[in-house]
C-alpha cells in the first residue's frame, strides 16, 4: 500500500515538474516569444490550466493522466497531433522511483517527527526535479525554485533538532553549507562566473544543509564531480563537445545530492573500511 501510494504520488508530482518548468520558462520570455492563445493568467503556477505547449488548447483530464495519457495518444496531442516529448513520462517515472527508493533507503523508522523529516525530503525532490529540468533544457537554475527550497530545507533542519533533541543536526548543516556551496563561492568570486555559475552556488548551498553534514557535501561534490568528468571527457575527446562549451553542472549536484542523501553514508562506511579493514 506504502509503494502503491508513493508511486502515485510521485507520478502526480512528476506531472507537476514538467508544468512547473514549462510555465515559469513562459513566464520569463518577453509576451512575444510566448506561446500563442496563452494568458498570463494561464501561466498561472496556481491558477493556470495546463495547456498543449504547441497549440494552447486546454488540455482535458484524460490528456493529464501521468504516463497513461501519453502513452494512450502515442506521444502526440489529442487536439493538433504535435508531438509530446518523452520529457514528460520520463520525469513522472524518474520521480516516482526517487520517492520509492528515498522510502526503502531511509535510516529511520516513519514515525512522528521522522514522517515530517521524510514528507520535507520528498518536497526537495520535487524541487530538485525541476531545477534538474529546467537547467538541462535552458542552462538555469531559477530562483524561483531555489529560494522556496531553502525555506523546506530550514525546516528540514529544524525537525530533525527537534528528532535528535540536540543542536548537532544544526551544526552539520552548517558545515554543509560551508562545503557544499562554499567552495563553489570561492570559484565564483575568483572567476567572476566564468567557471561556474551562481546558480550552481546556490544550489549547492541547499544540498549541503539537507545532507546534515560536511562529510557528506564533500561526498555530494565528489560524484557530482567525477559524473561531469565521465560525461564530458568522452564528449570532448569525440569532438562533440569543445573547451568553449557550455555544460550545466545542476544535474550533476542534483543527482550526487541525491546519491549521497540516500546512501551517502554507506558510502563513507565503505571507503573507512578500504583504509581500517573493519
Amino acid at each position: 500500500m506504502i509503494f502503491a501510494a508513493l508511486t502515485l504520488l510521485g507520478l502526480c508530482l512528476g506531472s507537476f515538474v514538467n508544468a512547473l518548468v514549462w510555465r515559469l520558462h513562459q513566464q520569463a520570455l518577453p509576451a512575444s516569444k510566448r506561446i500563442k492563445k496563452v494568458s498570463s493568467e494561464e501561466l498561472s503556477i496556481a491558477k493556470g490550466r495546463s495547456v498543449c505547449t504547441h497549440c494552447g488548447h486546454t488540455l482535458r483530464a484524460q490528456d493529464l493522466i501521468p504516463v497513461l495519457s501519453w502513452l494512450s495518444l502515442h506521444g502526440k496531442c489529442r487536439y493538433c497531433k504535435g508531438s509530446i516529448s518523452w520529457q514528460y513520462p520520463a520525469v513522472e517515472l524518474t520521480t516516482a522511483a526517487l520517492f520509492i527508493f528515498s522510502y526503502v533507503a531511509w535510516p529511520e523508522e516513519l514515525k512522528g517527527l521522522e514522517m515530517a523529516s521524510f514528507g520535507l525530503w520528498l518536497v526537495c525532490l520535487t524541487g530538485l526535479m525541476a531545477l534538474l529540468v529546467y537547467d538541462l533544457r535552458w542552462m538555469l537554475l531559477p530562483n524561483r525554485i531555489i529560494f522556496p527550497l531553502y525555506a523546506v530545507a530550514a525546516a528540514f533542519v529544524l525537525v530533525n533538532v527537534g528528532i535528535e533533541q540536540s543542536a548537532q543536526p544544526l551544526l552539520g548543516a552548517l558545515g554543509g553549507v560551508v562545503v557544499g556551496g562554499g567552495i563553489f563561492y570561492l570559484l565564483f568570486q575568483v572567476s567572476q562566473g566564468s567557471w561556474i555559475g551562481g546558480g550552481d552556488v546556490k544550489l549547492g548551498f541547499l544540498i549541503g544543509a539537507f545532507l546534515l553534514s560536511p562529510l557528506e557535501a564533500a561526498v555530494m561534490l565528489f560524484i557530482a564531480s567525477l559524473l561531469g568528468t565521465l560525461l564530458t571527457v568522452p564528449l570532448l575527446a569525440s569532438k562533440k563537445l569543445n573547451r568553449k562549451s557550455r555544460i550545466p553542472f545542476g544535474p550533476f549536484l542534483i543527482v550526487g545530492g541525491i546519491i549521497t542523501m540516500l546512501y551517502g553514508v554507506d558510502l563513507l562506511d565503505w571507503y573507512t573500511s578500504l583504509f581500517t579493514g573493519v
